[in-house]
């Protein structure tokens, strides 16, 4: 059958009807675990009830004004999210790679301001920050760049995990700014060393360069903390996040701290449905719903997934990667994982992907129960008992 959508996804050829915390059913009633959560967007489960109420109660009474008014929804909003993430101001836009363009735009406006003629901002080798022209310029991945003239030359790329690469461009007087995610999610969950956000915050301090940190996925409660920046002890200058921060609702978010707040002014940057009463409501819901209790869940579960994988199959060399819930196990170079999706969906009825070449990531619910954790496993384990058992 002919589709009128534009063919930019290589879709699975099965759609669902409906979802209820970490399942997702098709048409004939189907049930499927679902461990990646729509790309760690449904952290707090699929349609929960009160993200589901404040959604229905809101669009009965007001969805959008426009930001000519004041949004008495989107002040309470920035309120929680801001005292959340321990920042000072926010800027709401309607996904991760609207926010990561207003943080860029903020790290050009502050080279402005500095007198840089030709800003730069560094980025890292493996890192993945959007679709928009600028986003996807400061992307790493080739494919996602190819056809699309990209700025290229408005970024500097270093790798992953290198504070030393970093520090060596401290004599570099066009960059104004480094940014980096604290796990790479897309890149294949590459997790830095504990002390790698600290290194980075000192080396822009002493540079007068902004740090700003995409927390889009790794964001809401994802690594077990609300951001997962707090696990060390630096504030960024500059947090985005989307992805969690709706529980499925297209919500983004850029905050601002210290020598960051106050570049933009009145006409400095601008959104039509940044911030609207539904959307804003909806992030206090989740924000709500989201309490130290899940975060402790989410940190043990996920540690739980990862030991007892590891424990049945590091000694075929796989690597577990990642925190809390944002959970990556790496395979060995030679294992092809071509078809591993399919097996996972079709055989087992478990919702995964794979990233970063040969990483299996699991994004599961943050409030995964312990009966679906045990079974996750189950049906992890079974997936690659399956893998390893061809090669043999």
């Amino acid at each position: 059958m002919n589709s009128h959508i534009m063919p930019t996804y290589a879709r699975q050829p099965i759609s669902f009807v409906r979802g209820e915390g970490s399942y997702l059913y098709t048409k004939d009633g189907t049930a499927y675990l679902d461990a990646l959560t729509g790309i760690a967007v449904c952290g707090l489960g699929h349609c929960h009830p009160t993200i589901t109420h404040a959604i229905t109660e809101q669009a009965s009474s007001l969805v959008h004004t426009s930001n000519l008014f004041g949004i008495d929804w989107q002040e309470k909003a920035a309120t929680v999210l801001c005292q959340a993430a321990g920042m000072e101001q926010v800027f709401f836009a309607n996904s991760g790679a609207e926010a990561n363009e207003c943080a860029l735009k903020i790290a050009r406006l502050y080279a402005h301001h500095q007198g840089k003629a030709r800003p730069k901002v560094i980025v890292m080798e493996n890192s993945f920050h959007g679709r928009t022209l600028l986003t996807v310029s400061a992307t790493a991945n080739p494919k996602a760049r190819a056809g699309f003239y990209t700025l290229d030359d408005e970024f500097v790329r270093v790798p992953f995990a290198d504070a030393d690469a970093v520090a060596a461009l401290s004599g570099d007087q066009d960059i104004c700014a480094v940014l980096v995610e604290p796990i790479q999610g897309e890149g294949g969950l590459h997790t830095p060393p504990d002390d790698y956000l600290e290194k980075l915050s000192k080396i822009c301090n002493a540079n007068d360069w902004l740090l700003m940190l995409d927390e889009v996925q790794t964001g809401n409660g994802r690594t077990g903390k609300y951001f997962a920046y707090q696990y060390s002890n630096i504030t960024p200058n500059v947090l985005t996040t989307a992805k969690g921060l709706g529980n499925g609702f297209p919500i983004g978010a850029c905050m601002v701290s210290k020598k960051a707040v106050g570049l933009f002014g009145i006409g400095s940057h601008g959104s039509t449905y940044g911030g609207t009463p539904l959307g804003s409501r909806v992030v206090c819901a989740v924000y709500h719903v989201l309490d130290d209790a899940i975060m402790q869940n989410a940190r043990q579960r996920g540690d739980a997934i990862r030991a007892n994988i590891i424990d049945k199959f590091g000694a075929y060399g796989v690597t577990a990667r990642g925190r809390g819930m944002m959970i990556g196990f790496a395979m060995p170079k030679e294992i092809d994982l071509t078809d591993i999706v399919n097996i996972a969906l079709h055989k087992h009825h478990l919702i995964i992907n794979v990233t970063g070449g040969n990483v299996i990531r699991l994004l599961p619910a943050l409030n995964l129960s312990e009966k679906d954790t045990a079974l996750l496993i189950d049906k992890m384990t079974n997936l690659l008992d399956g893998l390893f058992h061809s090669l043999h």
